[in-house]
């Protein structure tokens, strides 16, 4: 791995080596040191768990961070072009992280500079990281990977966490449930790629009564950043909400994992089940990017 930009540039053995590292991490039985290492933060999107939760991690390993949130206050505005800006950056930092609107700008980032490159959200196409967050979540609460039932709520169409997600987990063999109001439905090419592979899955326009037999119901909310008209925005929100009514025939050990910010699709009633995992899995975010970080630098 010299880069991580896309999920389907990892193979399995890359994903499990991931997740050895992150639970070997949290157990403090390898403790990387990024001493004198500097991570470049460039968020040219909005950010709070991600921004935050990279630099935690690259502090809590003796490393730094240098952080740009958008571009107001930098030379883009002078008219200096992307790819300036970013060999400028290369000669400060030795790893860095990136957020864009625009879909495929950390791939072209990776091409511009020679330094590793994470994708930290490009646009509604990828989140890998968030992906690789979501593994290490779901194998502590599932105790595996492998052959798992898995719902992908929500907006399912503009939402890079459930793309990715969908992705990694057809690695491991996993069932799909899509439960999308119709206009959020999963993109063609997701649900290709999963006809390739012979992965199952199942649309429904509702969550109540098709949650029963998962193992993990993952809930987004419905992106109004992504809609070019407001109105196609309030057709669809509010559309569906996840209610501690609808938990009473869950298997025992399943969770509700967001990769949050939430709105309104669960309701704070279910925060206090013992099906809530989405607050432990932002903290598990931690771990996984210092993984991450440790892996492209090569310091594990």
């Amino acid at each position: 791995m010299k880069n991580l930009i896309s999920m389907r540039d990892l193979s399995k053995e890359d994903i499990m080596r991931l997740m050895d590292t992150a639970a070997k991490i949290e157990k403090g039985e390898i403790v990387p040191n990024m001493q004198r290492k500097l991570a470049a933060l460039l968020f040219f999107e909005p950010s709070t768990r991600t921004m935050f939760s990279f630099d935690t991690a690259m502090k809590r390993m003796n490393g730094d961070t240098i952080i740009m949130s958008g571009t107001g206050n930098t030379s883009a505005k002078k008219g200096e072009t992307f790819a300036d800006t970013l060999q400028t950056i290369a000669q400060y930092s030795d790893i860095i992280i990136m957020r864009s609107s625009i879909e495929g700008a950390a791939r072209y980032a990776a091409e511009v500079v020679d330094l590793p490159v994470v994708n930290a959200g490009d646009g509604a196409n990828q989140h890998p990281t968030q992906a690789l967050l979501d593994l290490y979540s779901i194998i502590k609460t599932q105790g595996k990977l492998d052959n798992l039932k898995i719902g992908l709520a929500g907006d399912l169409r503009f939402g890079r966490t459930v793309h990715s997600l969908a992705q990694a987990m057809a690695i491991f063999g996993a069932e799909f449930k899509f439960i999308s109001p119709s206009f959020l439905q999963m993109p063609q090419y997701i649900k290709d790629d999963l006809a390739e592979k012979d992965i199952k899955y199942e649309e429904f326009n509702d969550i109540e009564g098709n949650i029963d037999d998962l193992d993990i119901l993952y809930v987004t909310r419905v992106q109004r950043e992504r809609f070019a008209d407001p109105e196609d925005y309030e057709k669809v929100k509010g559309s569906y909400v996840l209610n501690k009514k609808m938990l009473q025939n869950v298997k025992k050990y399943f969770k509700v994992l967001h990769p949050l910010p939430r709105v309104d699709e669960i309701h704070t009633d279910v925060d206090d089940t013992e099906f809530a995992y989405y607050f432990p899995q932002a903290k598990n975010g931690v771990y996984a990017r210092q993984a991450i970080i440790s892996i492209l630098l090569e310091e594990v």
